[in-house]
């Protein structure tokens, strides 16, 4: 793919706010993005220094499956159904154990799972 069809690409899904594509798109060609930035709109621009600042800390980004457990998750506390809840973070304890996790999580879910431990209480 073009370096310009690219841009074109993220611009557009910044646009329609569909920014699971834009970051796909980002993620795969960051180092390119990176030398082309002048290129992207204000808000693209934003979402790859943010991209960049993650991948330069080391953290690796969630995929696709991880972000279905975390919206179940969600869907769980939103409805108060702790066994659901529980059968997830079994299932998926690693996801868990990230220091970023507490950012994808709503205010219900995040409450719940410092209550049974799941996740560290924040400061």
């Amino acid at each position: 793919m073009h370096v310009l069809d690219l841009i074109a690409k993220i611009n557009t899904s910044v646009e329609e706010l569909d920014f699971a594509a834009a970051r796909l798109y980002m993620e795969e060609n960051i180092e390119i993005l990176n030398e082309n930035r002048n290129y992207l709109k204000t808000n693209a621009r934003d979402l790859l220094e943010f991209l960049t600042k993650r991948m330069e800390a080391g953290q690796k980004p969630l995929t696709r499956q991880d972000m279905s457990v975390i919206n179940a998750v969600n869907s769980y506390a939103s409805k108060f159904d702790l066994r659901g809840l529980k059968v997830i973070i079994r299932d998926h304890s690693m996801l868990f154990l990230r220091n970023d996790i507490s950012a994808y999580l709503n205010m219900d879910a995040r409450i719940i799972l410092e209550g049974m431990g799941a996740i560290p209480k924040a400061g």
